[in-house]
């Protein structure tokens, strides 16, 4: 039984403001000795620091909270049971192991022993499930996650043993823990009086390798190596954080040498990103596919509930060149639903489309839609053939797209037009299935494949409306169901491999490419690897020359 009551991401949006006060002190020659050697102390640390630049600030530094808190930055101080590496293998972190009962509802967390949150105190199971009762308290808020909703009871086993129970078996659960939010674990001292995280901390006091050393609103935020630390402890000593929400700013302040590093998703302009890797100056990386960009077309209009209609508009554009025309070569050509890296997706066999003109105007003329003579558009009934795509109006990469299907498109006789919207409309048309096409990005790793699926089963979200004329969405709804609860891996595979192929294969979710991120940095910086989680801090292993 699909909760789709359930599925539905609150976002909280809270900011705090920290008011820095300065002392000043007087200039006798014992103070300017002593500020001399403080200056000469905060030079030699600013050389084992990294800085880089955000488009925003890192919000409350709050474990159990989302927007306007920044992820990166929560999992440089918040620590999961569960760690997602590549390609979706679900690995120890703070819990050593952990076991699932035959029936799927049990699960027993093995923590690991001398763990300690940044102010020295113990991670244990009582910390564990004190954090696991705080975000229950707020249950419907954590609600998008799928077993949040299913804990039935929290237990403190021993003092290094955590069990929790389901009311029903969903095998995401590991996987879901992986996640950034809500499920880390935040020190006692940090938790408020009322021990309601919702409306805020005292500290930020987590297990991770950072601690929030400085904030300042709107301007930066340095995090200090946790000396404390189980793990490995960082290379650098500082991360420092500049907010500079303009894309073009934050290039000149690269190229200046003000900034170690900038990464991420459309954190820089393509091709500014392409002019500085070009000049050999400095280092770059590019990501595995964190996600994939996908056009959906809405089942539930007359023209496109047709499939031959739908496989003319697949044959009658060319993917390859609109993608490296969008993206300047960044992304690459998406031929599944879910790139291979991904848990459960490398089977699904990809129903790939060539390009073919005169493939897709036989099969609109098969459709019945005919051009007329001395007409660009085709008609049927008297109607012409006339199909509007939505797009986020502030994202350049579907902008590019979508003029580039218009063009495609007319020379096939349909007739496209291109709405560029605001993101929150474009959103809240699509779950209320306000659109014929609409361009939709998958949320990637940690979350997928269950979560998408999850999504084009639930009512509110546009997909499950989008796919209404499928022939098998009774069998493909009853498969989501079904493969949240299967106990039984090979089972999972078989109804992950079936549930992907079809819903690609009555084409009205289309794959166009898969997202990645991009990193440039200067030439000191080494050690730079991209996370396995698409939200994760990418510090593990950074370094700099000093």
């Amino acid at each position: 039984m699909l909760h789709t009551k359930n599925k539905k991401l609150v976002l909280l949006i809270s900011v705090m403001l920290l008011i820095l006060s300065t002392v000043l002190l007087g200039c006798t020659s014992e103070s300017v000795e002593q500020e001399e050697a403080d200056a000469s102390s905060e030079t030699s640390e600013s050389t084992n620091m990294i800085t880089f630049s955000w488009p925003r600030d890192i919000g409350e530094m709050n474990p159990h909270v989302y927007n306007p808190s920044q992820m990166f930055a929560q999992s440089m101080i918040y620590e999961p049971l569960v760690s997602y590496q590549d390609g979706g293998e679900l690995e120890p972190h703070l819990a050593e192991s952990w076991d699932i009962s035959e029936d799927g509802k049990e699960y027993v967390f093995n923590l690991r022993q001398g763990v300690k949150f940044s102010d020295g105190s113990s991670f244990n199971a009582g910390i564990v499930k004190k954090n696991f009762d705080t975000i229950l308290d707020n249950r419907e808020r954590h609600s998008w996650l799928g077993f949040v909703p299913l804990i039935d009871q929290t237990e403190v086993v021993d003092e290094y043993t955590f069990k929790f129970t389901l009311t029903e078996p969903y095998y995401p659960t590991i996987q879901e823990l992986a996640n950034v939010r809500p499920v880390r674990f935040l020190g006692e001292a940090g938790f408020p009086e009322n021990e309601d995280t919702s409306k805020g901390v005292e500290q930020p006091i987590g297990t991770g390798p950072w601690v929030l050393e400085e904030h300042k609103v709107d301007q930066y935020a340095t995090f200090k190596r946790n000396e404390n630390y189980w793990g490995e402890l960082p290379s650098v000593e500082r991360i420092k954080v500049n907010v500079i929400p303009d894309a073009e700013t934050r290039v000149l302040a690269f190229e200046k040498g003000e900034l170690d590093l900038i990464y991420g998703e459309g954190v820089i302009n393509i091709d500014a990103f392409n002019q500085l890797k070009s000049t050999g100056s400095y280092e770059s990386s590019i990501s595995e596919p964190v996600a994939t960009r996908i056009l959906v077309m809405n089942t539930n209009r007359e023209m496109l509930s047709d499939i031959q209609v739908r496989q003319a508009l697949h044959y009658g554009f060319n993917k390859e060149a609109i993608v490296e025309g969008g993206t300047s070569g960044l992304e690459e050509e998406a031929d599944r639903i879910l790139s291979t890296n991904f848990p459960y997706a490398s089977n699904v066999d990809a129903t790939t489309v060539d390009y073919d003109v005169n493939k897709a105007e036989q099969l609109l003329d098969d459709a019945g839609w005919k051009l007329p003579e001395g007409k660009d558009i085709r008609e049927k009934d008297g109607k012409p053939l006339e199909i509007e795509l939505m797009y986020n109006s502030a994202e350049s990469i579907q902008k590019t797209m979508a003029e580039a299907l218009q063009s495609e498109w007319a020379k096939i006789g349909v007739k496209l037009n291109i709405d560029g919207v605001e993101l929150p409309t474009q959103v809240e048309r699509f779950n209320k299935n306000e659109f014929d096409m609409n361009f939709y990005s998958t949320s990637g790793a940690p979350y997928d494949p269950h979560y998408f699926v999850n999504i084009v089963a639930t009512e509110g979200f546009g997909f499950v409306e989008a796919i209404s004329s499928y022939p098998n969405k009774d069998e493909l709804l009853s498969q989501i169901a079904a493969v949240q609860q299967s106990t039984d891996e090979n089972e999972r595979q078989e109804l992950y491999t079936s549930i992907l192929g079809s819903l690609q294969e009555q084409g009205a979710i289309v794959p166009i490419s898969y997202i990645k991120q991009i990193a440039i940095y200067q030439k000191g910086v080494s050690n730079f690897t991209f996370p396995a989680n698409r939200d994760e801090h990418p510090f593990t292993g950074i370094s700099i020359e000093e």
